[in-house]
């Protein structure tokens, strides 16, 4: 048998038992700190939008009881004694993974996220057998190799959902060269990633459109994210004006929604790159694409090399994400308000100061 399993550690969050959406206390084991693991308490958890997709099973592959979270931060309560980078009382947080084979080429190239075998945050096996629990929870283990340090000058709180939402639209910023200062990148949707993409683009010097259904979040988009002009894509005048300008797109709406319209707002050689998840297939008409040389990609979070440059990029350029701070008893009204997308524009739980452990 496993010394993880000998010496289990008490846990307690919360979770859901079935696919009805509802989450409630769960009490549960953690492995015991394994010598390359890293415990830290739980201070606070981002509720991303894939969050709901997992509880509702939406996807298919959801497993029951299921403790969601993967934005996770705290800090550092035991080490193991072959950990290397990291010392009781640091500041630390976990993201969507918290495994993977860490030698096919993928891993090679720090590239985990793409691991076939990389194991997520929660719902997923763990290498020992057991279930893994995400960050709706007092503590967690990790391995060291999966965790991210968190700069000082980053409040937790508002860095949690960096590790997701953050890491998500960062990741192919850099990798499709959209990155470059005077380039010119929209960004549809304005939702919790939607609105660190902006950040992060302004950060990088780049022009940045925000393409949303409606004009409702115009004056935020312009006035407080800083985003340079608005565009809503159901104005054919407005679209008809911006056609052929944009060096890129981030799309991060996980609605069905026509890819058309975005695809001729690309220059030649523009590319398209989808971070949200839409449950049923959208489509693609190709012949723009060729008459462009134009790309239609995807991108998914990023490994943990990057997502640590992510995260001190983040601090230098004071980047966090807008968020409303919410105990855990209020999960549940959380979830169905995400549902229905209010909330600006991440809910996080303050797991250090509401969640207490059933006697």
């Amino acid at each position: 048998m496993s010394t993880e399993q000998e010496h289990p550690q008490k846990a307690f969050g919360w979770a859901a038992r079935d696919s009805s959406g509802v989450l409630s206390p769960f009490n549960f084991s953690r492995r015991e700190t394994g010598e390359k693991d890293v415990t830290f308490r739980v201070l606070y958890c981002g509720v991303c939008h894939s969050d709901l997709h997992m509880v509702k099973n939406e996807w298919g592959f959801s497993t029951y009881p299921l403790v969601p979270g993967h934005e996770i931060v705290g800090e550092v309560t035991e080490v193991g004694s072959n950990v290397q980078k990291y010392k009781v009382g640091d500041r630390v947080g976990v993201g969507y993974m918290v495994g993977a084979c860490r030698s096919c080429d993928s891993c090679t190239d720090h590239l985990e996220n793409y691991c076939p075998k990389q194991i997520l945050t929660s719902g997923a096996k763990y290498y020992d057998g057991t279930t893994t629990y995400g960050g709706y929870s007092d503590i967690m283990v990790a391995d060291e190799h999966f965790i991210v340090r968190i700069p000082d000058n980053l409040p937790l709180d508002a860095a949690a959902p960096l590790l997701c939402a953050g890491i998500t639209t960062y990741s192919p910023l850099r990798y499709f060269g959209l990155d470059k200062p005077g380039m010119h990148v929209g960004v549809v949707g304005l939702g919790g990633l939607g609105h660190v993409a902006v950040k992060f683009a302004k950060a990088m010097g780049v022009k940045v459109t925000v393409i949303s259904t409606s004009s409702n979040k115009k004056e935020e988009a312009v006035d407080h994210l800083g985003a340079d002009s608005f565009l809503v894509s159901r104005d054919q005048d407005q679209m008809q004006a911006a056609i052929g300008t944009m060096d890129g797109i981030i799309d991060t709406v996980s609605a069905q929604h026509p890819l058309l319209p975005l695809i001729g707002l690309l220059k030649t050689n523009g590319k398209l790159v989808m971070v949200g998840a839409p449950e049923k297939p959208l489509e693609l008409p190709v012949f723009p694409l060729l008459a462009g040389r134009k790309m239609v990609a995807g991108s998914s979070i990023g490994g943990i090399k990057e997502t640590q440059e992510m995260i001190d990029f983040a601090a230098k350029h004071n980047i966090t994400a807008d968020i409303e701070v919410i105990p855990i008893d209020y999960l549940n009204t959380a979830i169905e308000r995400l549902v229905k997308a209010d909330v600006r524009y991440r809910f996080v739980i303050d797991i250090g100061n509401t969640l207490k452990a059933s006697p």
